[in-house]
């Protein structure tokens, strides 16, 4: 739909609808927020409308507001308490709601709590009042609070800039004086003055336009649900809206800098479906008049899209489908991103966790929604099968002392933002999807509808949702969710079966695995009561339900999967026997069975808990013609094993067994895509280049050059779905000359979005000189405002002790290249890849000036690095063990 036409098509989808007063005219019956759900704040009062009216100077980075909120008082008192960060307010007053004289408030900031304090001259009576405040506050240069985003129009090449908002966690209170926590939710009203030209985005559709004059005009939304604070959005620039209807009769749009064109087209398609499936399964209709995903060129190192009511945002690479650009694991990850975030608009929006430490309730769940919608519309691409690979890094962080529980207390807001972590989002699908099967789905999804009924635009703890399930037919499985969401760790269940009159008896005995604290499981592991479903020979399904031990009788005698179907949260060690029989028979096994197998054992190997010899034969069994997703993960574990070696000879023996096995897929699959291919094919094919490139094979590099030689004549000859594979295969074996011109490809590129791709590899340059020179090159303006960490994490990659040097060495350039989600664990997680003991040191030195309750991030980075380099050596000598036996 044309730009200018937004305005006409919004009004028109608004008749009939009145929007809400300015304030109630009655009181509202509310209650002060209970004892048990955490706040910051007194209690003693809470909003119920918010009117916000903003006035952003998008090239001073400043604006000005108005704001009128009527909010309930409980009980006497002189003062008023909001959240408000880095704003200057001017003037406050109240007055009565139902009208009468309004009072001057004195206002006292406190900077370190983010609260704005209000005293009334006299003690005020509990009712219901508006409190109305003029204020101004500023614009930020990085995803958080309101923000800008600098690039070049893609019309003309001009620089442009456009303005969005991302208020989670606590960032609302950036944008206006609010009560911003989730369970104070109210309605809200938003109006803003805008350049004339341009179009504003909320989450509610456009209710009113007033002509200002001097090219300005004021844009008023139709009044939001009740909702939290976090979930309010605005945006303003340049746009174009492309459109649609749902089936479901919701109008949905793809809002994007002008010139974007057709590459919305795609994520618009799979917003258009998405949401009816969802108002079927949650039985919940979505209940706004209009869902848009607003898009903006940048990134963010923490996040890639916001589930804001009615008006997501995502950035450009996470969102916009550009055929020159988007590689295959980019365009899944376009459409599982949306899928998430849709869901959120019931797992975060409609019903909202009373506060940060419930925020799996919005993620976990949202993850989990995103794997079965997409399963749901493409079977073809295998998701349920590669979700083992979620299911493997969450197990990788939950193994290690530094890990938290999916319930995670939290103190203060500040502190969620390091619960946005695997744990939160991978390990809550995991167990979300082991309850599911534990439960039957017809049963759980029951459940859900019965959670949504009970609680729509309300708030809710984990308990809320297990009460849902039970009456639905889930039995115990508060009793069972409890070992997951309260305690971290891993469970492992170890196995032995022998074969007694033609039927199989198998034991089960639980412990816990852990890779940084194997003598204390040992000795008081944690229990759990853990949900199973044993595969028997015969390919039958057996569940139990496991506390210390149990006993299985299954039909036939053979190998048996502990873990069939791979639904499980634990992990399984098998007895010598079992393992090789296993092995045999892995090209005849299901590809989720053949996944979680191969991972587990590596995994288990990692840990100690078998030798290498036997993970990694199991690994080589995984056959070249296996499923693609299977063979992908496979190739990427070759990968992982070749980089633990570090003989020239170990390497290349290792690189010959990985072609035998590897090499004829490439070839069959071809260098370039083909027509119609299925998606996981061209996945498969972008992993065997990259993995390929990183052994070295001279063939492949040499290819890689040949391509990239072309474009120095001709910008579009890598164009297509393998344009980043072919890059990154340059930029990791780059000379001088190469990375230069992969510079000038960046400072040239036509897009945020290409402009980004060329910059992030920059720094995996795997020359130390080529290396610094990124980092250099991070402390000027070059890469642009949201692409300078980008260079200095991808320069990590290969040297971790160079990045975290030097960003120790400027801090404070390194801080305002991020975003407030990742200051904690930006710098710490740079030594992700070392084995230098010395790197110790410096996390330790790094956690001692951190205040106690900024020390997460660099605790799970302590924890992993000591675990590595410790078992580092043991992990080489086994590598190299069976390597040099393979000769």
């Amino acid at each position: 739909m044309p730009r200018l036409a937004i305005a006409a098509f919004t009004a028109a989808l608004l008749a009939g609808c009145a929007t809400a007063p300015l304030a109630p005219t009655t009181p509202t019956a509310v209650a002060p927020l209970p004892p048990s759900v955490t706040s910051e704040l007194p209690r003693s009062a809470r909003p119920l409308h918010y009117v916000i009216s903003v006035t952003p100077d998008a090239s001073a980075l400043t604006f000005t507001g108005h704001e009128a909120v009527t909010l309930q008082v409980f009980e006497p008192t002189t003062t008023l308490t909001l959240n408000a960060a880095m704003l200057e307010i001017s003037a406050a007053t109240l007055a009565p709601s139902g009208g009468g004289p309004a009072q001057p408030l004195a206002v006292a900031l406190d900077a370190e709590r983010e609260t704005a304090t209000f005293t009334a001259p006299a003690a005020l009576a509990a009712g219901e009042y508006v409190l109305t405040l003029d204020y101004r506050g500023r614009i930020n240069t990085q995803p958080s609070g309101l923000f800008a985003l600098d690039y070049k129009d893609k019309r003309t090449g001009q620089p442009a800039r456009a303005l969005y908002t991302q208020f989670e966690v606590p960032d609302a209170r950036e944008f206006a004086p609010m009560f911003d926590e989730p369970s104070y939710k109210a309605t809200f009203t938003l109006s803003a003055v805008v350049p004339e030209s341009q179009l504003a985005v909320s989450n509610m559709p456009v209710a009113r336009e007033e002509l200002l004059g001097n090219g300005m005009k004021r844009v008023t939304f139709a009044t939001s649900p009740k909702m939290s604070s976090y979930l309010l959005f605005f945006a303003s620039g340049d746009f174009e809206r492309l459109s649609k209807r749902s089936p479901s009769g919701t109008e949905v749009g793809i809002v994007s800098v002008a010139g974007t064109g057709e590459t919305a087209r795609y994520a618009l398609d799979e917003l258009a479906e998405l949401l009816p499936y969802y108002n079927d399964y949650f039985g919940v209709a979505y209940p706004l008049p209009k869902l848009d995903n607003v898009t903006g060129p940048g990134q963010s190192q923490q996040f890639g899209a916001m589930e804001n009511w009615g008006a997501i945002f995502s950035f450009e690479r996470s969102l916009l489908y550009d055929p020159r650009n988007t590689s295959p694991e980019r365009l899944n990850y376009i459409y599982t991103a949306q899928a998430h975030e849709v869901a959120h608009q019931w797992f975060g929006d409609l019903v909202t966790m009373a506060w940060w430490d419930d925020l799996w309730l919005n993620e976990g769940f949202a993850s989990w929604m995103e794997t079965k919608a997409t399963d749901h519309f493409h079977p073809e691409w295998f998701e349920r099968v590669g979700r083992v690979n979620a299911r493997e890094r969450a197990m990788g962080l939950d193994a290690l002392s530094s890990s938290h529980p999916i319930v995670v207390p939290i103190r203060v807001a500040s502190e969620a933002n390091d619960a946005f972590d695997t744990i939160s989002y991978s390990k809550g699908e995991a167990i979300l999807a082991m309850f599911e099967a534990y439960a039957g789905e017809d049963r759980w999804r029951d459940g859900i509808r019965r959670y949504f009924a009970a609680h729509a635009y309300g708030n809710t703890v984990t308990a809320h949702f297990w009460r849902a399930q039970e009456p639905a037919g889930a039995v115990d499985i508060a009793a069972v969710a409890d070992g997951f969401t309260r305690q971290p760790g891993v469970p492992l269940l170890t196995a032995t079966s022998r074969c007694e009159a033609g039927s199989t008896r198998l034991e089960l005995t639980q412990g816990e695995f852990s890779r940084d604290r194997r003598e204390e499981v040992s000795r008081t592991p944690r229990r759990w009561r853990v949900p199973v479903t044993v595969r028997a020979a015969d390919g039958s399904l057996h569940p139990a339900l496991v506390n210390d031990r149990a006993e299985l009788t299954l039909p036939g005698c053979g190998p048996v999967i502990v873990n069939g179907g791979q639904l499980g949260y634990f992990r399984t060690l098998y007895t010598p026997a079992a393992l090789t029989a296993l092995t045999e028979r892995m090209a005849q096994l299901e590809p989720v069975d053949q996944l979680g197998l191969f991972k587990d054992n590596l995994a288990l190997a990692a840990g100690a808990y078998q030798p290498y010899a036997p993970a990694i034969e199991m690994l080589a069994a995984v056959s070249g013609e296996a499923n693609p997703i299977v063979g992908r993960a496979a190739v990427e574990s070759w990968g992982g094993l070749y980089g633990r070696l570090v003989e020239p000879a170990d390497q290349a023996r290792m690189a010959q067994i990985v072609h035998a096995t590897w090499w004829p897929r490439l070839e069959a699959l071809g260098f370039d895509p083909k027509p119609g291919e299925p998606f996981p094919d061209s996945n498969l094919r972008a992993q065997l280049l990259a993995t390929f490139g990183n052994l070295a094979d001279p063939s492949v590099i040499a290819e890689a050059r040949r391509r990239f030689a072309r474009l120095r004549t001709d910008r579009t000859a890598l164009d297509g779905p393998l344009k980043t594979a072919w890059l990154t295969i340059i930029a990791r074996n780059a000379n001088a000359e190469e990375w230069e011109f992969l510079r000038a490809l960046g400072r040239t590129a036509p897009d945020a979005s290409e402009k980004a791709l060329y910059y992030s590899l920059l720094g995996d340059a795997v020359d130390p000189v080529l290396a610094q020179r990124s980092l250099d090159l991070a402390l000027t303006d070059e890469a642009g405002a949201t692409s300078r960490a980008v260079l200095v994490r991808s320069v990590a990659a290969h040297h971790p002790e160079l990045a975290f040097d030097f960003a120790v060495a400027h801090d404070a350039a390194v801080m305002s290249m991020l975003d407030d989600y990742s200051k904690s664990d930006f710098v710490p997680g740079l030594l992700t890849a070392s084995t230098d003991t010395a790197s110790i040191a410096r996390l330790e030195t790094m956690r001692e000036a951190r205040s106690e309750n900024d020390r997460t991030g660099v605790n799970k980075a302590l924890a992993s690095l000591r675990e590595r380099i410790a078992s580092t050596p043991r992990i080489r000598a086994e590598i190299e063990t069976w390597v040099r036996a393979r000769r």
